[in-house]
């Protein structure tokens, strides 16, 4: 059975041995797949492979043959206390003093350590929440995200763990905004607007008298500048913002759109990919983007969804020309959402 590899799910077994563009082997004939043998074929770019006939249409899963992963104990404990440095850092740079390189390393790094072998993103986002301020926990996912996103971009690990860093302090020029305004759930006045846009000036300031670090300078100035001159505060297009910005924008925008905050409730992370998907057609980097939704895909596969008619199910198989509408399995019967324009994924739930 030859076979999208966005179509495999858990428990498929390949009949043949995969490789990858350059010829390096990846997996062996008789290799029963797991959720992260489906994500390295994904990050290899791998497009079809060869598996056993299912015996039924997307080969049920039960609920334990696909466990939830959820954050441990460490993952929580390096979160936590990334979280707690980066708001030291705001509180300190608040107060006018200067960012500590060995502080934010020393929060950072270990917290991607923590991570390093974690392959279901979802479920890592969907088990990491916090009580804190929306911008300490949104500045830790865009670290988090925008490693992640340098790693699937086959960027070495010294190179995405700089851009993780990046992402980790994009936001502190936030530190200089007055929290009435960070924190205002009402709409925000045209003056009041504007002097939000400037945390991009202020973050690139801090950065260069903090760090003499231009390119991280640059990031925080840029991550709001988009593809077809859009954004701020700037007005830059295309090759005029710098690689590591547009990483992080892929990564801010998917962040802030998946948590709550004052002004907006949180949306759902499937729709939240394809309104990133659709920003991705002038507004984000196309290449980063499909870089991005690529590899989360795959680890949808197996989570519990609600539907908008009422129904809960579980994502069986992705459809390869439509990531958005993939098979679900709803009390053994199955639901092709790409022949129901009607029904939308609500929610992706955690177990």
């Amino acid at each position: 059975m030859h076979i999208h590899v966005l179509q495999l799910i858990v428990g498929d077994k390949l009949i043949s041995d995969s490789y990858n563009s350059l010829g390096l082997h990846l997996l062996s004939s008789g290799t029963v797949l797991d959720a992260g043998d489906i994500h390295m074929l994904n990050r290899h770019n791998v497009e079809y492979v060869d598996i056993l006939p299912r015996n039924t249409i997307g080969a049920e899963l039960e609920p334990s043959e696909v466990p939830v992963r959820k954050a441990n104990a460490l993952q929580l404990s390096s979160f936590s206390n990334s979280i707690t440095a980066i708001k030291d850092i705001f509180t300190t740079v608040g107060e006018g003093g200067l960012i500590d390189n060995d502080v934010v390393e020393s929060a950072f790094n270990p917290l991607i350590d923590s991570f390093q072998e974690e392959k279901d993103v979802v479920s890592l986002l969907l088990s990491l929440t916090s009580q804190d301020d929306y911008t300490y926990q949104h500045s830790v996912q865009v670290g988090m995200l925008s490693y992640y996103i340098a790693k699937w971009m086959n960027k070495s690990e010294k190179d995405a763990l700089y851009i993780g860093k990046a992402g980790y302090l994009h936001d502190i020029g936030k530190s200089r905004i007055h929290p009435d305004i960070l924190n205002k759930p009402a709409k925000l006045t045209n003056d009041e607007y504007n002097e939000i846009q400037k945390h991009t000036i202020y973050g690139y300031e801090i950065i260069k008298s903090s760090m003499k670090d231009n390119t991280l300078a640059l990031v925080a100035l840029q991550h709001h500048e988009r593809m077809d001159g859009s954004g701020y505060p700037m007005r830059k297009k295309s090759t005029e913002i710098h690689s590591h910005s547009l990483i992080i924008s892929v990564a801010d925008v998917y962040s802030a759109m998946i948590c709550n905050r004052v002004y907006q409730e949180k949306r759902d992370l499937l729709i939240v990919l394809k309104e990133l998907h659709r920003m991705s057609f002038g507004q984000l980097d196309p290449k980063i983007t499909q870089v991005f939704i690529r590899n989360m895909i795959p680890n949808f596969i197996g989570k519990k969804v609600s539907l908008s008619d009422g129904r809960v199910g579980r994502i069986v198989m992705t459809n390869p020309s439509d990531f958005f509408r993939p098979l679900i399995n709803i009390n053994n019967e199955f639901l092709d959402l790409s022949q129901l324009q009607d029904v939308e994924i609500t929610q992706i739930a955690i177990e």
